[in-house]
């Protein structure tokens, strides 16, 4: 039998539940949203009357250890700090993981702290993550949680990536100030490929250039969450999974407390978004015996009610892993420019493009970077930043990141890519220009009209620019020409009547980069060579 609290015990527990910062004196409490003076010796106000019978009730749970009261992860010290000055994991995974920080929260705490690095120890484990298709792509931002599954694979754990193919139709209303516009079917269905695609690219390139000593790669498997929903129906949902979430602990989730306060409020379609999110991993639990969920740290209270609801259906002890939100020295979103995303298909962002945004890292957060997207040993990640140290304007810890970043999402080919452009447009290298093919050229220079001309005998650098229409016609044209204003792979021409000479003026993949002024290109393909 569990002793009830005194008074005074309930004005602490009253305020340690307190979700909005509150300030609590000997003769004020501030009990979620309502807050009233109020005098100890008085009669208490009818709020507090109603207050008091709840908060009692969650000390006595909390009291009598159940499993049931969900309690926010300790904010005085992050698990990947506890975690690494326990022994109780020795060198395992955790461990290595927190050292290079890429965990940061875990749920329920202290059994996370204790059985889940015994149960990684104990054989194969199955983790998931989850990405809902709200675009086409992912972006730099979803990276870290896609490593995060890198690390637990290369360790020789199974690891699902689920697309969210029916809860994109919901819209998950973490980190979000409104909600989403609502996506069509045809619209998931094209971002579901494009995102499928991005994540088997990655798994592929990690296990060709980054596994080489690896003795056992644990399975990757890519799901579409969809494909259980379709099952249900919307009565059947809410009797049999609706009945095990209580109403006070979701509205107490800081995602729904936030948007609650917010002009824009919450619909019920996002309100109801963390039940679907809970049975993901109810059904991936029982399907295929998955225990631990990762996710980012806005994913918290997602993460907490899977672990009730599987609980209160199982039994089952299962565990939430949050990887940090990255941000740069400026408190930015990593992957985030000027409210563009950096993202990881090609079409949408080259390799070029991936690269020098890696390339263009400060060097305040360029060692964090190198420990949280690279598989380096710790010990090189030192010595290259060593190396920085000594030399910083070779840059050498940004080159040695964009590389590794840019291999990982567009394999080798595509570094060799980004290597390639960057030779060409900040070193002008003839040679890098005659290697790059034309998807290169059009990566590289978006802007640029990309022409294909049939050559002539006798073709001269006027007639081409005019072809092209680079340069205006009549004698202003010539004159740009004559007095320096063009130029052709890299070199100023002044005759505007030279003919155009192959190896010099077309390369050998027959090919002719024209720029007009500082900044106006023009990419050539001669047809008939």
């Amino acid at each position: 039998m569990c002793k009830l609290p005194s008074k005074s015990k309930i004005y602490s527990l009253t305020s340690s539940m307190c979700k909005y910062s509150a300030i609590v004196s000997r003769w004020r409490i501030s009990f979620l949203t309502c807050r009233h003076e109020y005098d100890a010796n008085a009669t208490p106000p009818s709020w507090v009357k109603m207050a008091l019978p709840i908060v009692v009730v969650c000390w006595r749970v909390s009291t009598c250890r159940s499993r049931y009261l969900l309690t926010k992860v300790s904010t005085g010290s992050s698990f990947s700090t506890r975690l690494h000055s326990s022994a109780n994991d020795g060198d395992g995974l955790l461990s290595a993981l927190s050292r290079r920080g890429v965990l940061k929260d875990a749920f329920p705490e202290s059994a996370a702290q204790v059985q889940l690095p015994q149960l990684l120890l104990a054989g194969p484990q199955c983790v998931y993550c989850g990405f809902d298709p709200t675009a086409d792509s992912l972006h730099v931002g979803n990276l870290l949680a896609i490593i995060g599954l890198l690390h637990f694979r290369k360790a020789g754990h199974d690891v699902i990536a689920l697309v969210g193919g029916a809860t994109a139709s919901i819209g998950d209303p973490s980190g979000k100030t409104a909600e989403r516009e609502r996506l069509s079917s045809e619209v998931i269905e094209s971002n579901i490929a494009g995102i499928r695609q991005n994540l088997e690219c990655i798994f592929t390139n990690h296990e060709l250039y980054f596994c080489q000593n690896s003795p056992k790669l644990g399975t990757v498997t890519v799901l579409d969450n969809d494909s259980w929903y379709r099952r249900w129906n919307m009565i059947s949902f809410l009797s049999e999974v609706g009945r095990h979430f209580r109403m006070g602990t979701m509205l107490s989730r800081h995602s729904v407390q936030t948007r609650l306060k917010s002009p824009e409020g919450m619909s019920l379609t996002e309100f109801s978004y963390q039940v679907f999110q809970a049975y993901d991993f109810y059904h991936l639990n029982q399907q295929y015996n998955c225990k631990i969920q990762l996710g980012g740290t806005d994913q918290l209270g997602n993460l907490m009610s899977g672990h009730e609801f599987i609980h209160k259906v199982t039994g089952q002890e299962v565990y939430g892993l949050t990887v940090p939100l990255v941000t740069s020295s400026a408190g930015d979103k990593l992957g985030k420019t000027a409210g563009n995303a950096v993202w990881l298909n090609r079409d949408r962002t080259s390799p070029f493009d991936l690269y020098q945004y890696f390339l263009r890292q400060p060097d305040a957060s360029v060692g964090r970077y190198l420990r949280l997207f690279t598989f380096l040993p710790l010990a090189e990640v030192d010595h290259v930043m060593e190396q920085q140290q000594r030399d910083p304007g070779r840059r050498p810890a940004q080159r040695r990141l964009a590389a590794e970043v840019t291999k990982l999402v567009h394999g080798k080919e595509g570094l060799e890519s980004a290597k390639r452009c960057t030779n060409v447009l900040y070193h002008n290298s003839l040679q890098a220009l005659e290697q790059m093919s034309d998807a290169e050229l059009q990566e590289l220079f978006k802007e640029a009209p990309f022409l294909e001309m049939l050559i002539e005998p006798g073709t001269t650098v006027l007639e081409a620019c005019r072809q092209a229409k680079a340069i205006p016609d009549g004698a202003r044209g010539y004159s740009m020409v004559s007095e320096g204003a063009v130029w052709i792979n890299h070199n100023c021409v002044h005759n505007p009547e030279q003919v155009l000479i192959r190896g010099q003026h077309i390369l050998t993949n027959g090919l002719t980069l024209l720029r007009v002024g500082k900044r106006n290109y023009y990419i050539l393909k001669w047809l008939g060579l």
